[in-house]
């Protein structure tokens, strides 16, 4: 997670590349295994005079699967001051820093300081040791990254205790190993996946704690709640002190949750684990999906948790296909037969991409009604209405049917959502847009329209996932396309993308889904449909804070 930048640990390209933004230039290149940045400030040089400029090292890299976040030496001690531009990896390019983010798009970018916001998490044993008054920084890490100490606590008497006897031909009894070190396999499933919550959750940290100085008290196997307790949006006036503190900071919550208070950003599955009846029951744990050293690095899945496995390892009689397809009413081996899609869709937002709720759920059309927040059925049938959702549960699980005011009942909730939604639903849209289960339900012959429009979008985050979507689904993004550059500064590409659309040969054996507006008969009417859904836009600024 962090790494110090060097030759084995930087994916960025930093071969004679100059970036800027409004007042810097920053050129950067590499001289054997160092990563260097030459800053020059644009505005503050005379006329005629060359910028004056300063060569910085790099010195730390965060991330290696998405993105990489850069660090720069601050003026304050060992501060590290994040560097505002970012390198995709997927794409292998260079954007701005605030690109990355759901913000609002008048946002002043604002670096990051790792050694208070970053090294939370992204770092072992970290010790801030910021002192304000006398304006020092001298952090400390037991390591850098997440390394072994992190989910078994300090391991320096395991560790000596083993050297010792290194050299004796004898196996060490399982008590004697578990007094000098935690095994989170083998303590109560509360402590182990509070070991992963100290990460992976929201929570409040008192001023009593003073991390700032020396850290967190919290230690693996440790009670999480009586340091760092977690935040229940529903309860947080339980919590001394956090309540004064929503009261100041009223949008905080809505950054994080959504208004239920279900998590809807990445980086806090504990929350979500917290609230599902699945660990209420004391035997579930991050554990029972997830492993650290027997999984695939992308999401730490145990080989034999990748599929149904993870859910009827409890609830046994859904391995039976016949008992699995009168429960889900889809095929057994179809995705509508995965039980993550039904109940852990991918309703959390973080890097660039929609991820799955780690909060155990039914689909319930009259949860989005009261939340916004999409549901499972129609995150994977992307044309149908949320009408057609509401009769489908009313009829098939006994679910009240709730009334449902326009355009729910004529229009498909994805494309509601992606033209009319906020713009953290807009995102999840354009995700799901070229999500495979979506495009085998929901065929793929009307996408390009309403992802073309998405590339307008005012959120260059939007415009980043939509840009991806379309270009897995299709090679109608125009050569020149740059999602970082906004409508202030470019035409728009709705228009052409559509146009090139319209050109496309598509069977008529599969014809266009009609709730998804997308009339290629008559763009003038499809144009006057999707203007109408744009006029009722939620604008309300949106800021994700993953």
């Amino acid at each position: 997670m962090t790494q110090v930048a060097g030759q084995g640990t930087v994916q960025a390209n930093f071969h004679n590349i100059v970036l800027t933004n409004e007042t810097t230039r920053f050129s950067l290149r590499q001289t054997n295994d160092e990563f260097w940045v030459r800053m020059e400030h644009l505005r503050s040089s005379s006329p005629g005079l060359a910028p004056q400029g300063l060569d910085v090292r790099m010195g730390l890299v965060t991330g290696s699967h998405h993105m990489q976040v850069f660090w720069v030496p601050g003026d304050e001690g060992n501060s590290q001051i994040g560097f505002p531009f970012t390198w995709l990896i997927p794409e292998k390019r260079w954007v701005p820093r605030n690109s990355t983010f759901i913000r609002p798009p008048d946002t002043v970018h604002r670096s990051e300081v790792w050694n208070v916001v970053c090294s939370r998490c992204h770092a072992t044993g970290v010790e801030p040791r910021v002192d304000g008054a006398t304006r020092t920084v001298d952090t400390r890490a037991g390591e850098l990254g997440i390394s072994c100490e992190a989910c078994h606590g300090p391991g320096q008497r395991h560790s000596q205790a083993r050297l010792a006897e290194r050299d004796q031909a004898r196996v060490v009894d399982a008590r004697t190993l578990q007094s000098e070190i935690v095994h989170p396999e083998k303590i109560d499933p509360v402590r182990t996946s509070q070991i992963c919550g100290f990460c992976h959750s929201m929570k409040w940290i008192d001023r009593s704690e003073n991390w700032r100085q020396h850290g967190f008290t919290f230690r693996p196997g440790d009670d999480l709640e009586s340091t760092t307790p977690i935040i229940h949006p529903a309860r947080a006036a339980n919590v001394p002190g956090l309540a004064d503190f929503l009261t100041r900071n009223p949008d905080i919550l809505g950054d994080f949750f959504w208004s239920d208070g279900m998590m809807r950003v990445s980086g806090r599955e504990y929350n979500g684990l917290l609230e599902s009846p699945c660990y209420k029951g004391k035997e579930f744990s991050c554990l029972s999906c997830h492993s650290l050293h027997k999984s695939e690095p992308d999401d730490l899945l145990a080989a034999n948790r990748t599929g149904n496995t993870a859910c009827t390892q409890c609830h046994e009689r859904y391995a039976k296909p016949d008992v699995l397809t009168a429960h889900t009413q889809h095929l057994a081996a179809s995705s509508g037969s995965e039980c993550y899609n039904c109940h852990m869709p991918h309703t959390t937002y973080g890097v660039l991409k929609a991820i799955r709720s780690h909060q155990i759920s039914s689909p319930r059309v009259a949860d989005e009604l009261a939340t916004g927040r999409p549901n499972a059925c129609n995150l994977c049938h992307l044309d149908k209405t949320l009408r057609w959702t509401a009769n489908q549960l009313a009829q098939r699980y006994r679910h009240p049917t709730p009334g449902l005011p326009e355009p729910n009942s004529e229009v498909s909730d994805a494309v509601r959502l992606a033209l009319s939604g906020d713009a953290g639903q807009r995102a999840l849209i354009a995700w799901h847009l070229s999500w495979p289960p979506a495009l085998q339900a929901s065929g793929t012959n009307w996408i390009a329209p309403v992802l073309a429009q998405l590339l307008d979008d005012s959120y260059a985050a939007i415009r980043c996932v939509a840009e991806r979507s379309l270009r897995s689904t299709s090679n109608l993004v125009p050569a020149d396309y740059d999602y970082t550059v906004g409508l202030e500064s470019r035409p728009s590409v709705q228009p052409v993308i559509v146009q090139a659309w319209l050109g496309l040969g598509i069977s008529p054996s599969s014809p266009v889904p009609q709730t998804t507006l997308v009339n290629r008969n008559d763009p003038a009417a499809m144009r006057s449909a999707m203007t109408e859904l744009l006029r009722q836009r939620n604008n309300r600024p949106v800021r994700l804070r993953e």
